[in-house]
């Protein structure tokens, strides 16, 4: 067997994976305006300066050194969205020069005029299996919009949704929390659709009370057979990151969504303002250490070669 790096890493240290979602940029070439101009006040994470620099395949391959990735999968990362195609060329350009990323997810608006023109050219991509195009959402439970432009009620929305089907592409759902319900409603409403909830629905209120409703939210959500789930970004704002915290919130996502829905990502460069790559591959590897081989087998590989069809 082979990782991207060519070789294989003999150490009994080392896990065996697949990467469900990370991300690389190079600033010097391209237009990513949350890294490039006045930085997002609201970005989940706080602070995010040290992420503004290039993250190249070069750079992944450093950060994942210790560790035997098989293939990875490349999450659209907010390139200019005048020109949505254009990371996908580039991210394929990278494919062809290191033999990874071995999929894209790549970003296409669904509301807009001309959306179904824009999947079309996305889904001719040998790479691309998904889109992911992130509805408008609210900062807070307490000031939700549903049926505004953008979100998960919009009838403009949900018709470019529907295209999905059509190109066979999976979506990449990305909300906090208490707009899961609302995404249980479309993926009901197109169950030949596969959804893959990102960052495990962003456990961000830790409280007994936070936890409660992210748990609600997350069950609504897993009723519905055709959702998956990225067991990843644990991260808080201004916060460090803490195993004891985050084992609780994988060990419970997996409990809801079962084993056989549920796969790795580590969401590098981005989680990286957190935990390193080591140290993150190495909690959840712990994390799971109850869990049979043949479970942590789906759990780290299979279940994503099967969701972004990477046995082609």
């Amino acid at each position: 067997m082979q990782s991207i790096r060519g070789t294989w890493n003999e150490s009994e240290d080392a896990a065996a994976l697949v990467d469900a979602h990370h991300h690389i940029w190079d600033l010097t070439r391209n237009y990513y305006p949350w890294l490039t101009d006045q930085p997002e006040k609201h970005f989940f994470l706080g602070d995010y300066s040290a992420l503004r620099r290039n993250y190249l395949p070069t750079d992944y391959l450093r950060d994942s050194q210790h560790h035997n990735v098989l293939m990875t999968v490349h999450c659209e990362a907010e390139w200019d969205r005048a020109d949505q195609v254009g990371e996908t060329r580039w991210v394929s350009e990278m494919n062809a020069l290191y033999g990874f990323p071995n999929a894209i997810v790549a970003h296409a608006w669904f509301h807009t005029p001309g959306a179904d023109e824009i999947l079309a050219q996305q889904a001719a991509f040998p790479l691309v299996r998904g889109i992911r195009s992130k509805p408008v959402t609210s900062r807070s439970p307490g000031s939700m919009t549903p049926g505004a432009p953008g979100t998960m009620q919009d009838e403009n929305w949900l018709r470019g949704f529907a295209n999905l089907q059509k190109h066979n592409l999976s979506w990449d759902l990305r909300v906090p929390y208490w707009h899961l319900a609302e995404a249980a409603e479309v993926a009901r409403s197109f169950p030949r659709t596969p959804i893959v909830l990102n960052h495990t629905g962003f456990p961000w209120d830790r409280s007994l009370e936070g936890l409660a409703a992210w748990q609600r939210a997350m069950e609504i959500l897993a009723r519905e057979p055709n959702v998956h789930l990225k067991v990843s970004e644990f991260g808080l704002r201004d916060e460090q990151w803490d195993y004891e915290s985050n084992r609780r919130v994988v060990l419970e996502a997996i409990s809801i969504f079962g084993i056989e829905r549920c796969m790795f990502a580590m969401n590098f460069p981005v989680a990286g303002l957190r935990v390193g790559y080591d140290e993150l591959v190495t909690a959840v590897s712990r994390m799971l250490s109850g869990f049979t081989e043949n479970n942590r087998e789906r759990f780290f590989i299979t279940n994503a070669v099967d969701f972004y069809r990477l046995h082609a």
